[in-house]
């Protein structure tokens, strides 16, 4: 894989040259992306041209953007065939934003449907026979692929947290609006977040603190034992066996290396809180892509066009009603979150299941993202298959530097741990 920080620094040290970045990614996306399939379309010069001319803190950095974000240079379809060979007239403000920070745009990765359910091409670099998990699921496997130090994404309901988890990378949601979605093809307006995935906690941390025109950078200090609340499981998020055992490893080795470590019971408004992102998701997307519908329902895949009639079928008072029951939850939330500096769960059920015909559940993201929550998956813990296993950290709103801050320790601690196991 590519650290954004290494590229960054090298780069401005003279120690690396563009051609010779440039060049290794080539060869890497021709070795690999055959297989990983993690590309809508690529071009690998036009992101060598730009990045010679570029500067600022991205400066010739390559990034993958995924295909429901518009890019004005190139097609965007939002993973639909209704939309096969769009050309929006402009870029998404936060791919402006990256072109201004000085990123070179290498190409546009797959997304799932519409950011829904229905799967594309795409393969986990780990393993092949699995699923790099969804939405952003090119960009996440590009990542771990060695396409591209840096990717953009988008989270509904686990879009960015549980595929970082499944190919083994950082993702980063920031706080509910922390990065603009104008310009991203809309889902759910009241959930739809901009992502950020990279290698590691700090490479995340400074992509996505350079789009966002924010402190959220964490390398270069020593990070500091934090106050972490492990989430107790909940009737709606069960891990399996393997995910549960790695989650109490986590726990002993952060308390053995210092943090304040507390057990955390979530309120009953949280259950009730779950199944209000479903009514709020589902009411927003049948109108979100009312004229999707009206124009070519037969080329929606059953799954979304199910979700949408269901979503249309909705009462405007259930829809309140559902947006009532996520303040309550919210303000539950900000209490829990004064006890504590980040809650800790596991990022998704276990590893990435086998086969591409899903891409893995979202039980242990959806609240958090309801909540308008910044969430970050720290990697790290492996499978006894050697696949990747994910914790994330999940922060108070608008504490997203505290929340990278604590995966930041919580990765190094879990280094620690893993080398003090295999060196024994």
């Amino acid at each position: 894989m590519l650290s954004a920080l290494d590229i960054a620094r090298r780069l401005d040290a003279g120690t690396l040259s563009i051609n010779a970045l440039y060049d290794e990614i080539a060869a890497t996306i021709a070795s690999r992306e055959p297989e990983i399939r993690a590309f809508v379309s690529v071009d690998v010069e036009a992101a060598r041209a730009a990045a010679r001319s570029a500067y600022g803190p991205l400066a010739g950095m390559p990034i993958g953007v995924k295909d429901n974000i518009e890019t004005g240079d190139r097609a965007t379809a939002y993973g639909s065939p209704i939309h096969d060979g769009y050309r929006p007239a402009v870029d998404a403000a936060v791919v402006a934003l990256a072109r201004r920070a000085g990123a070179a745009i290498l190409g546009k990765t797959v997304t799932t449907e519409f950011a829904f359910f229905s799967p594309g091409p795409t393969r986990n670099p780990h393993d092949l026979e699995h699923t790099p998990g969804g939405s952003s699921s090119g960009s996440a496997a590009g990542v771990a692929a060695g396409f591209f130090p840096l990717a953009l994404g988008t989270q509904t309901g686990g879009s960015v947290v549980r595929p970082a988890a499944f190919c083994g990378i950082a993702g980063f949601k920031p706080s509910f609006g922390r990065l603009p979605a104008v310009g991203v093809k809309i889902f759910s307006w009241s959930l739809d977040t901009v992502g950020v995935f990279a290698k590691g906690i700090s490479d995340v941390a400074f992509g996505a603190g350079a789009l966002a025109d924010r402190d959220w950078r964490v390398d270069g200090e020593v990070p500091t034992p934090p106050r972490l609340g492990f989430v107790e499981p909940q009737p709606w998020a069960q891990a399996d066996e393997e995910m549960t055992i790695a989650l109490e490893r986590v726990r002993i080795a952060a308390e053995r290396a210092g943090a304040a470590v507390t057990s955390i019971s979530l309120p009953p408004v949280f259950r009730e809180a779950f199944a209000a992102h479903k009514t709020i998701q589902d009411y927003e997307a049948a109108r979100a892509l009312a004229a999707e519908v009206d124009l070519a329902p037969e080329k929606l895949s059953p799954v979304l066009r199910e979700t949408l009639e269901e979503g249309a079928a909705l009462s405007s008072g259930a829809y309140d009603d559902a947006q009532r029951t996520a303040d309550q939850a919210r303000r539950a939330f900000a209490d829990i979150q004064s006890k504590v500096d980040v809650l800790v769960t596991p990022s998704a059920p276990g590893m990435a299941p086998i086969g591409l015909a899903s891409t893995g559940s979202s039980v242990f993201n959806r609240v958090w993202t309801l909540m308008g929550a910044p969430a970050a998956n720290v990697p790290g813990l492996r499978s006894a298959a050697g696949l990747p296993l994910g914790v994330q950290t999940i922060g108070a709103y608008g504490d997203d530097r505290k929340t990278l801050k604590a995966a930041h320790w919580l990765e190094g601690c879990l280094a620690t741990a893993a080398s003090g196991v295999a060196a024994q």
